[in-house]
C-alpha cells in the first residue's frame, strides 16, 4: 500500500483544516519545503500536496512554494487544488510535479478528463473524488453535486483513469478514522488504484485499509500530531516482500 504524507498549502504555509472549513485552520510551518524534506528523510516515497487557495480560486496560487518543494525532494509529488485547465496541468508538470489531481472539472466537464489523459497520459492524471454522504463535492468542497462518488469513478474509468484520491470530507482533519467500507467498495467496484484520504488517525486505520485491499493512503494531521510514525508505517505497509509478508527489517 502506497503511503502519501500530505502537505496542505495556504498562503505559502503548511496547514491543516477540519472538514475542509477554512476557518478551522492550524498552521504547522511557514516553510513547507522543510516539511517535505522531513517526510522524505523518514522514508516517504511519494508526497501529496494540496493547494487550498487554488481550490477556492480555481487556479494554482502557491506555485512558488510547490516549485521549492519539488526542488527540495527527490521523490515524486502529486498536487491537487484548483487545477481546472490544460494550461494548469501543463504548468504543474513543468514544475516537476509527477501527477495532477482533477476534481471539480471532472464533475462539470467529464470529457476534459478523457482529453487530458489522451494528451498527458493516464500516469499523469488523477481523479479527485471528494464526497459527503457518498455525493461528490466540488469547488473547494463548497458545493455538493447530485453525482455519486461511485458513479463518477465508473465513468472516469471508461475515460482511462487509473488513480483515484477518495476523500470523505466529514472525516478530513478529524482524526476519526477513514471510511474503510466505502473506500473498499470503490476499490472492488472499479479495480482502480483508490487512495484513501480523510480521517487517518492511527496505525490501526492503515492496517484496516491495507487488509481491505486499498492501494494507497494519504496521511495528514496524524503525522503532524505524532499519532502515526511515518518511518514505522512505511516499513509496515510499503516494504512488503513479493508474497505479501510483513516487513522483517532485512
Amino acid at each position: 500500500m502506497q503511503l502519501y504524507p500530505a502537505i496542505d498549502l495556504k498562503n505559502g504555509q503548511c496547514v491543516r483544516l477540519k472538514q475542509g472549513e477554512f476557518k478551522e485552520i492550524t498552521v504547522y510551518s511557514d516553510k513547507p519545503e522543510e516539511i517535505a524534506a522531513l517526510w522524505q528523510a523518514q522514508g516517504a516515497t511519494y508526497l501529496h500536496l494540496v493547494d487550498l487557495d487554488g481550490a477556492l480560486a480555481g487556479h494554482s496560487v502557491n506555485e512558488e512554494v510547490i516549485r521549492r518543494i519539488v526542488d527540495t525532494v527527490s521523490i515524486p509529488v502529486e498536487i491537487g487544488g484548483g487545477i481546472r485547465s490544460e494550461e494548469g496541468i501543463a504548468s504543474m508538470l513543468s514544475l516537476g510535479v509527477a501527477r495532477v489531481i482533477i476534481g471539480t472539472k471532472a464533475v462539470k466537464q467529464p470529457e476534459f478528463i478523457r482529453d487530458m489523459i489522451h494528451k498527458f497520459g493516464a500516469h499523469r492524471i488523477v481523479l479527485g473524488v471528494d464526497a459527503k454522504d457518498g455525493m461528490v463535492a466540488v469547488e473547494g468542497w463548497e458545493t455538493v453535486s447530485e453525482i455519486t462518488a461511485s458513479g463518477l469513478c465508473s465513468q472516469m474509468k471508461e475515460y482511462g483513469i487509473r488513480h483515484i484520491v477518495y476523500t470523505d470530507i466529514s472525516r478530513d482533519g478529524m482524526l476519526s478514522g477513514p471510511n474503510v467500507a466505502y473506500t473498499k467498495k470503490l476499490t472492488d467496484e472499479t479495480g482502480l488504484d483508490v487512495i484513501a484520504s480523510g480521517g487517518m488517525s492511527s496505525m490501526e486505520d492503515l492496517r484496516q485499509l491495507y487488509e481491505a485491499g486499498v492501494q494507497g493512503a494519504i496521511i495528514g494531521k496524524a503525522l503532524y500530531e505524532k499519532r502515526i510514525d511515518l518511518s514505522e508505517a512505511v516499513k509496515t505497509f510499503e516494504l512488503q516482500d513479493i508474497k505479501g509478508g510483513k516487513y522483517d527489517g532485512v
